[in-house]
């Protein structure tokens, strides 16, 4: 993370930096000016740079955007706004032709967008550039700025830094580099945006990722003539900087929220979750390698025909499956084949679910368990009680005392992995970050309130609170594995609503931004990438390189319990963007699936002991890469079948008697049949945003007239018409009626 500034420890600078202080010292009249809101920002040339100089009205200090950097002469013009600009430059050199674009405008808060674009006259070696961001404090000078640095980029996630500038009190500022607009730069130079927007206080902002040294010059130029974007700036200010670190969690999400309606998404795809189900059901049935056999039962193979059986498994899929009976009417007799097995897990002098089977092969420390692995499938279980499954409830049960146990004994703040016997610590933290798995308690406090709602018993939702309450001050280093800080976020907003205390709610967010930080806010088009989708994945770990299908819809499943809770009462930027990223997940997770894949986008060889990919399972891979590394380099997850049954059961909504089922990429709050042919639907994504709404034909049937009207009568005409499907883009906020002849 950059560093902090403060007045007792001056910021080391580079040269670049010089360039800026003597153009504030001096500040002549501006090329152009423009305000929005109470900001008010200049456009100024120095001898190798262009800025926007970002103040705000009857206040000290601002921020620097260097919109251009040219190493050479060059001659400057003011060209008319285009459609939607307030100021548009032309830059000519003997490089070529830049063009920088500016937009602003002032909603619920302040956004500067500046996009730089480039024809090289010849083709082109990029040079070293300095990073764009500067903030400056009183009397114009950038050393003398002082502020705190709460989040950048962190891997090939958001390009994005997110800080505020305490001396002078200028406030918040979200700054995102759009990456997807900056492919042709990626795949022209063979470069890949890594932690390309950071820094050091003052000089944050992106750096232009550079070709590797060693390359052919000729293989890593820019071609001449074609136009390139160089760069794609959004900026989003807020003017008062937060109290705590809640509230600083609740700008992020907000202001994030404001940054990403200026971004222009990618098409979001139908898929037929229904068939992959279908097909991932039969795969885990008859598949070789998906089961293994061990005490007369059957058990799931972690990976194609790899990796001993552990519980964290057999439950995901169990309780997707469960999800899967409930949505077709009738239980999926894998549910109750899978469950049979379960009690050979607990152990009784314990007291808990182990990982492993008592028969686990020697290469394995049977003692050993990852502190989320305690937790995950007792959550599983509580879900399966909590709908009836009386031997669940009992299993759920018998582990609550020992989960307790654990949690208190490491203080709610737990290790990496520890012995189950004793609970000795095998390993503490993470090397890459010095910390334990910090959103574990998220995932503990959600299990707490499902045996609160089980026995009415106050001494879990005591539990629960602990747990959230150590959380508190963790700020944006609490996401350790994306499923769990989801599950931390509806674990807050549940407790909101059980204590009415305003603080579980507030500290929602802060899981939320923290989820969000990791997330891959683009799409990438990078190496293989660009054969499947990236916008919007999560990845997995705050460390990690991929994202993966299991934290994709496990954090799915989470937020759906977290927008049932957070109601009207959720901010509507949080809202909106955990709808996209769930909408988004329905388009994206398909190309998990290696027959969604050309076959040399996918790794020749699996992570030691991870089996083998085998295209013709519907079990997906567990990892694709934004810089477009061959996937499932980690394995082909058997675990991860319960994906198609999650989202299928999502997205497909059943109506009786009607010649199709419902499908909406948009989680549906409420779904009410009104009449004889009519339905009432809610929908609960972004104010501003649009939705899919289809009707998707039944077998042996034939679709006939139909209508959808907004709730005020307004009728929405389809987008497409086709024998088997009727597309209709919708509102993705509000109430809707279909009805049908």
């Amino acid at each position: 993370m950059p560093r902090t500034a403060t007045a007792e420890a001056p910021p080391a600078i580079s040269p670049h930096l010089l360039d800026l202080s003597e153009l504030l010292r001096d500040e002549p009249a501006p090329l152009v000016d423009f305000t929005a809101g109470d900001l008010m920002i200049r456009l100024h040339r120095t001898a190798t740079s262009v800025f926007a100089i970002v103040r705000r009205r009857a206040s000290a200090g601002g921020v620097a955007v260097r919109a251009a950097f040219l190493p050479t002469s060059f001659d400057c013009a003011v060209l008319p706004p285009e459609p939607g600009e307030v100021a548009r430059l032309r830059l000519s050199s003997a490089m070529g032709e830049h063009i920088v674009s500016c937009r602003a405008d002032r909603l619920a808060v302040e956004r500067l967008r500046i996009a730089t674009h480039f024809i090289p006259a010849r083709p082109m070696v990029m040079p070293p550039a300095p990073r764009d961001l500067y903030p400056f404090g009183a009397g114009d000078d950038p050393l003398r700025a002082q502020g705190v640095v709460e989040a950048t980029q962190r891997g090939l996630n958001t390009g994005l830094v997110y800080f505020r500038i305490d001396a002078p009190a200028f406030g918040n500022v979200l700054y995102v580099q759009n990456f997807t607009a900056l492919n042709g730069y990626f795949q022209a130079t063979g470069t890949v945006p890594r932690e390309a927007v950071g820094g050091s206080w003052p000089e944050l902002g992106y750096a232009l990722p550079l070709s590797d040294a060693k390359a052919d010059p000729a293989e890593v130029a820019l071609p001449a003539g074609e136009c390139v974007t160089l760069s794609d700036t959004i900026l989003v200010f807020h003017h008062h900087a937060p109290a705590h670190e809640r509230e600083t969690a609740r700008q992020f999400v907000q202001m994030l929220g404001s940054a990403y309606d200026l971004i222009e998404p990618p098409p979001v795809a139908y898929r037929d979750w229904i068939d992959r189900a279908e097909r991932a059901a039969r795969d885990l049935d008859e598949a070789p390698d998906a089961t293994i056999r061990h005490y007369g039962h059957r058990y799931v193979h972690p990976y194609t025909g790899a990796e001993y059986p552990d519980v964290m498994v057999q439950m995901s899929v169990i309780a997707a499956l469960h999800r899967w009976g409930r949505w077709r009417g009738e239980p999926h007799p894998l549910e109750a084949t899978f469950k049979a097995g379960l009690p050979r897990f607990f152990d009784e002098e314990l007291g808990t679910l182990r990982r492993y089977l008592p028969n686990v092969g020697k290469d394995k420390n049977a003692d050993a368990i990852d502190s989320w692995y305690l937790y995950h499938p007792m959550l599983n279980l509580g879900t399966l009680a909590l709908d009836g499954d009386a031997p669940a409830r009992d299993l759920f049960l018998k582990a609550i005392p020992y989960g307790v146990k654990a949690a208190r004994h490491f203080d709610y703040r737990w290790p990496i992995e520890y012995d189950v016997t004793d609970f000795s610590i095998i390993t503490k933290e993470a090397p890459v970050d010095g910390r334990g798995q910090t959103d574990v308690g998220g995932i503990y406090a959600w299990v707490m309130l499902q045996a609160f709602q089980l026995t009415n018993d106050k001494t879990y939702l005591d539990e629960a609170l602990a747990a959230i309450d150590a959380a508190i001050g963790l700020g944006f280093n609490l996401n350790y594995q994306a499923n769990l800080t989801a599950w931390g976020a509806a674990a807050c907003m549940r407790l909101w609503r059980i204590t009415n205390r305003d603080v579980y709610r507030e500290q929602s967010y802060v899981y939320l931004a923290s989820f969000l930080h990791n997330a891959v806010i683009w799409e990438s088009q990078i190496g293989h990438a660009a054969h499947y989708e990236t916008f919007l994945a999560v990845t997995c770990l705050q460390d990690a390189p991929y994202m993966a299908m299991y934290e994709c819809f496990d954090s799915f499943v989470a937020f759906e319990q977290y927008l049932n809770d957070g109601g009207p009462d959720l901010d509507p930027k949080a809202r909106m963007l955990i709808g996209e990223y769930c909408r988004y997940a329905l388009s994206r997770a398909w190309y998990y699936y290696p027959d969604a894949l050309p076959p040399d986008a996918i790794a020749e060889h699996q992570r030691d002991a991870n089996g083998h990919v085998e295209r013709a399972l519907s079990f997906p891979l567990e990892d694709l890469y934004p810089d477009g590394q061959p996937a499932g380099q980690v394995g082909q997850e058997v675990y991860g079948a319960g994906a198609a049954f999650i989202f299928a059961t999502s997205a497909f909504h059943p109506v009786e008697g009607a010649p199709f089922r419902l499908y909406c990429d948009m989680l549906a709050r409420a779904v009410e049949r009104v009449g004889d042919h009519t339905l009432s639907i809610l929908l609960d994504g972004g104010e501003t945003h649009t939705a899919w709404l289809r009707l998707v034909r039944l077998k042996r049937r034939t679709l006939t007239e139909s209508r959808v009207t907004t709730a005020d009568g307004e009728a929405i005409s389809p987008e497409a018409v086709g024998a088997d499907r009727i597309d209709f883009r919708v509102p993705a906020h509000g109430r809707l009626i279909v009805s049908w002849e």
